[in-house]
């Protein structure tokens, strides 16, 4: 009796997205799904199916591992803003002839009401900054992309990170903040008042786990720096887990 060929699939994870897609193929016994997190936080939430946590080396140690593995296909869920991991992994299945999927969430887009400043860097957030006058800055931005802010001695910031940062850069004002979202509409009204927030500094992570401050701001009258995504390499694309099935079903049909 001939046994089930497996087929492996290598999902780049770190998203909501990704953990849903890997849960939603856990029951696949025709596939072995292993999802690949950066290792950038400390415990993070574990995915179905098999894990991998760090860096490959480059594009050429990804090639390695795919090749080694005899992955069929790959999806790169990660973070909008993980730009790098998302140039290697093309270059790498372009190099191999695999086929890679975009999983990404549509970005953010502002409404009437809303006073958002858009840049495109950190340095570009901390003159924006200067520019609108902000005493008091609710810093979503993530504890790796902290320290240009530091440079604006005259603001106090709430630094608001799911992982400490190491180290917290030297603000002349701060107060660290450890929370993870999704945070609802009135907590985040609240944290705004109670810290009597003038403007936030974010990215365009789009997705609802954390865009209930934008509402707050909205009705506050405050300002957003937001910070835009990265350009990423032209590949076919999925806004949702749905659509990445039907891509992943199509990728993997026998061919005739």
């Amino acid at each position: 009796m001939c046994k089930a060929s497996i087929t492996s699939v290598l999902i780049l994870g770190g998203t909501s997205e990704g953990y849903a897609l890997a849960e939603a193929l856990a029951d696949r016994a025709d596939l072995r799904v292993v999802t690949s997190l950066a290792g950038r936080t400390s415990e993070p939430r574990r995915p179905a199916g098999a894990l991998r946590v760090g860096g490959f080396g480059g594009v050429d140690g990804l090639a390695a591992y795919l090749a080694g593995g005899r992955i069929a296909a790959v999806i790169d869920a990660t973070h909008p803003f993980a730009a790098t991991m998302g140039d290697h992994a093309a270059q790498a299945c372009a190099d191999l002839g695999l086929p890679l999927l975009r999983l990404e969430r549509p970005a953010w887009a502002p409404v009437p009401g809303d006073r958002w400043e858009p840049v495109n860097d950190w340095y570009g957030a901390v003159v924006a900054l200067r520019m609108l006058g902000a005493r008091r800055v609710l810093l979503a931005v993530g504890r790796q992309a902290l320290a240009p802010f530091a440079l604006l001695d005259d603001v106090w910031f709430l630094v608001r990170c799911v992982s400490p940062p190491s180290p917290l850069p030297a603000f002349a004002h701060a107060e660290l903040l450890l929370d993870r979202g999704p945070f609802d509409l009135d907590a985040e009204r609240m944290l705004l008042e109670a810290h009597n927030i003038d403007c936030i500094v974010c990215k365009n992570s789009g997705g609802s786990a954390s865009a209930a401050k934008l509402q707050a701001a909205r009705e506050r009258g405050i300002p957003v720096v937001m910070r835009e995504r990265p350009p990423r390499p032209a590949l076919p694309a999925a806004a949702d887990v749905a659509a990445a099935l039907v891509w992943l079903r199509d990728v993997l049909a026998p061919q005739p």
